[in-house]
């Protein structure tokens, strides 16, 4: 069962508009949590807010959202002052742009959500935006506000769906010349990168979501666990640390590889 849409409004193209739901494409809900407790008690501490200069606890209801326009200076904002300012995109998604799926540079993509039709009447407007810009192999460019703020979004047509990106702004993304402009230009020996092209065949396996398990998490759950039995803690395993020097060489280092490599997989075939 789909979980509650986060967000409802209107897709938007020129005179086309159909109702949409929007829903996160990920989730934490199942991480580990937790929380912050009275070690002699076991009770759970609450958090209050208190004023910096009295030191007094402040009532929920003289709590304020202010900006400082000068050093501890501040102009109070209330919701009545947010909502005189309200954007259209705060219900509706209308597409501005279109533009190549393969222009926009990875680093702009943020947050991952699914927009779905929210009715039947509208469903037949929505696959047509979808599949035009599928057939086009371009996405839509619009703005949506989510928590309140304003961001920029990107829709790509995706299986039955249409899966909207939040986009970091233009002053949120560093240039990447500052950190790899600094990296000299090396041409390494065309054996050493064959010996690596080798290794990475070797290696190379079809994408599987198994891959990118969590492991802390599931150590937790077994803590966890052990603790509510009883159980004494087991000790963590201690990590196999390389020893030697930084030198390398990478030829025998390479060719080392790949020769364990091979060798498990002659292992896995005798059994």
């Amino acid at each position: 069962m789909a979980p509650r849409p986060y967000w409802k409004g209107y897709l938007k193209l020129s005179l086309v508009t159909c109702p949409v739901a929007l829903a996160p494409a990920t989730s934490e809900n199942e991480k580990v949590r937790f929380h912050t407790l009275n070690r002699e008690t076991g009770n759970r501490v609450v958090s209050r807010y208190v004023d910096a200069d009295s030191g007094k606890p402040v009532v929920d209801e003289d709590i304020a959202k202010g900006y400082e326009f000068e050093p501890e200076r501040f102009v109070v904002i209330d919701d009545e002052d947010l909502e005189s300012v309200a954007l259209q995109s705060v219900r509706t998604i209308e597409i501005e742009m279109f533009v190549a799926r393969d222009s926009i540079p990875w680093v702009y993509l943020d947050s991952p959500y699914y927009l779905t039709p929210n009715d039947e009447v509208g469903e037949e407007a929505f696959c047509v935006i979808r599949d035009a810009m599928a057939a086009s192999k371009v996405v839509g460019l619009s703005r949506l506000v989510l928590g309140r703020r304003e961001r920029a979004v990107m829709l790509e047509a995706r299986d039955n769906g249409i899966v909207l990106w939040t986009l970091r702004y233009r002053d949120e993304v560093r240039d990447e010349t500052a950190y790899f402009g600094g990296i000299d230009e090396l041409k390494p020996e065309t054996a050493l990168i064959e010996l690596a092209q080798s290794f990475i065949k070797a290696k190379s396996k079809d994408w599987s979501p198994a891959m990118v398990q969590d492991p802390v998490q599931e150590h937790l759950l077994k803590l966890i666990a052990s603790k509510r039995k009883g159980a004494r803690r087991a000790k963590s395993p201690s990590s196999a640390a390389a020893k030697g020097g930084n030198v390398v060489n990478l030829f025998e280092a390479l060719k080392k590889s790949l020769a364990e490599d091979a060798g498990k997989g002659q292992v896995g075939r005798r059994k």
